[in-house]
């Protein structure tokens, strides 16, 4: 408080045991924040990371169709660093990947909380910022399709805990150190890290705008060379047709909402500038928070104007596979840790009661969207659990019953049907399969030479649910499929006959799904 005496110097012992106390609760919050979001390896974007990982670890893995990862994937060391790390702590994968997972969730939130530090000087703030960010960690981003830390392994979390630790060495004027963790980021997920990058950019200069000895320092530098060359190859009809799958790729079909989204919290930091800058002298908060608001309101500023001449223009849209408006997720991330930290300093402060009326109720709220998202699903996938979710049955089967160059046919919708869950078929059946419409598409949009392959693949699998035999058999004599995922139906028979009128047998099948193999 204003006038308040400083504070003792602390001993050794009191210095080690309030940092240990620290780390305790950040482990507290980050053991809450998982409980909160749930564990789904496989899920969405993971059914190219864990395929790459696995890939990786057995290079005997996806013969066929190791391409629609490969690719992208050479300008990241992600997937190397885990097998790396699974070779090395000779630790199953799946276990490996949950230490991992919880591990980039700690580095966050340890993120969010050293900022916060700097920000704000009362304890109350600087925890009621890093909860504030835990609890909503799986809050859905306006408009751009992803969430603030997802629900899996996925390099995003880990760039983003690298990114923080920029921010805080810029702060502390360790600029160098902040050099290096952003070009950890960018090893890790370059459009990530450029974000980080623009941002760490604004917050220099305005640092130095306050600090004047600080013009003698030079201004943040990173280079890293990585092989990107299907960045530049030139678009296509069936390139189109795939970038049609994104539809966060074309702004001007965003509801009202979404760009409400997007300017709503600019005005609300704009607000808070204004404020600050009448009660600045007060000294209630952290000597950074001031730069702090100002370098994220012109950081997103920035990155909307940079993203709007990106995503409007027709003639820029090879451009629109770097996602400029993902920007957001770096600027909510901030966002909230700034709300965070000024409810806890005006309105929770030492009140125990005022912190369960808010964060129990909203934590609730967050467990409860998230079991609606995935209903057909644990919210804790353990590894080696078992599964009531009839799809990773059948992978399960397949992972362990079929040949590893099997080429599996399934519904190029799949992860959209009933009782899915957008659990990826490569990652956690371990085999090929024909592109798929939902993340394949997202790939041939990002890699165009895959874009033809792509559109070849879902269009031979256009009304699946009608196939007869003699579409199977096209699809076994055209792309060499062995293997069918069917959904069952009530009205069709179940014995072999039946089958073999479709020239398939199927050795697997469960309330919902069966495994057929093509003669």
């Amino acid at each position: 408080m204003p006038g308040s005496p400083p504070n003792p110097p602390k001993s050794q012992f009191e210095t080690r045991g309030s940092t240990l106390k620290n780390l305790a609760l950040l482990a507290g919050l980050t053991v809450c924040a998982l409980l909160i979001m749930g564990y789904h390896p496989g899920l969405e974007d993971d059914a190219f990371y864990l395929a790459a990982i696995k890939r990786n670890l057995n290079p005997s893995l996806f013969p066929h169709d190791a391409d629609f990862f490969r690719l992208q994937f050479q300008a990241t060391i992600f997937d190397k660093l885990i097998a790396l790390s699974v070779r090395l702590a000779h630790l199953p994968l799946a276990w490996t990947v949950l230490l991992w997972q919880t591990s980039a969730i700690f580095l966050v939130l340890l993120g969010c909380w050293r900022i916060s530090r700097r920000c704000f000087t009362q304890p109350a703030a600087q925890w009621a910022s890093v909860t504030t960010v835990a609890v909503l960690l799986s809050l859905p981003l306006p408009g751009v399709a992803i969430l603030l830390a997802d629900q899996y392994l996925h390099p995003r979390n880990l760039a983003t805990a690298a990114i923080l630790a920029a921010i805080v060495a810029v702060i502390d004027r360790r600029f160098w150190l902040a050099t290096i963790f952003l070009a950890i980021a960018f090893s890790i997920h370059v459009i990530m890290a450029c974000f980080g990058v623009s941002f760490c950019a604004f917050l220099f200069w305005n640092l130095r705008a306050s600090t004047p000895r600080l013009s003698h320092h030079a201004p943040l530098a990173v280079a890293i060379l990585f092989p990107l060359g299907w960045v530049f190859e030139h678009s296509s009809d069936a390139w189109r047709q795939a970038a049609a799958t994104r539809g966060f790729y074309f702004v001007m079909r965003w509801q009202w909402y979404e760009w409400l989204g997007v300017f709503a919290p600019l005005i609300l930091l704009y607000i808070l500038k204004k404020f600050f800058e009448r009660n600045e002298p007060s000294g209630d908060h952290g000597t950074a928070l001031p730069s702090f608001v100002s370098s994220l309101i012109y950081y997103g500023v920035f990155q909307i104007v940079v993203g709007l001449i990106i995503m409007l223009p027709s003639s820029l849209e090879r451009l629109r596979p770097f996602e400029p408006m993902r920007y957001l997720h770096l600027l909510y991330l901030l966002f909230f840790l700034i709300v965070g930290g000024l409810v806890g300093r005006y309105v929770l402060r030492e009140h125990v009661f005022r912190w369960l009326l808010l964060f129990l109720p909203l934590s609730a709220c967050m467990f409860y969207a998230q079991r609606q998202m995935y209903p057909a699903s644990a919210h804790w996938e353990w590894p080696g659990a078992a599964t009531h979710n009839p799809w990773l049955q059948a992978f399960a089967w397949i992972r362990q019953n079929t040949p590893v160059d099997s080429l599996f046919a399934l519904d190029p919708h799949y992860m959209t049907l009933p009782g899915e869950d957008y659990h990826g078929f490569r990652a956690l059946a371990e085999r090929n399969a024909l592109a798929d419409y939902e993340k394949d598409g997202g790939m041939a949009a990002r890699v165009p030479r895959l874009a033809p392959r792509w559109l070849n693949e879902v269009n031979a699998l256009n009304g699946w649910q009608n196939f007869q035999a003699a579409d199977f058999q096209r699809l076994k004599k055209d792309f060499g499929v062995t293997w069918v995922i069917l959904s069952r139906r009530s009205d069709q028979g179940s014995d072999a006959s039946h089958y073999a009128a479709l020239g398939m047998e199927c050795p697997y099948q469960n309330g919902s799904l069966e495994v057929c193999r093509l003669y």
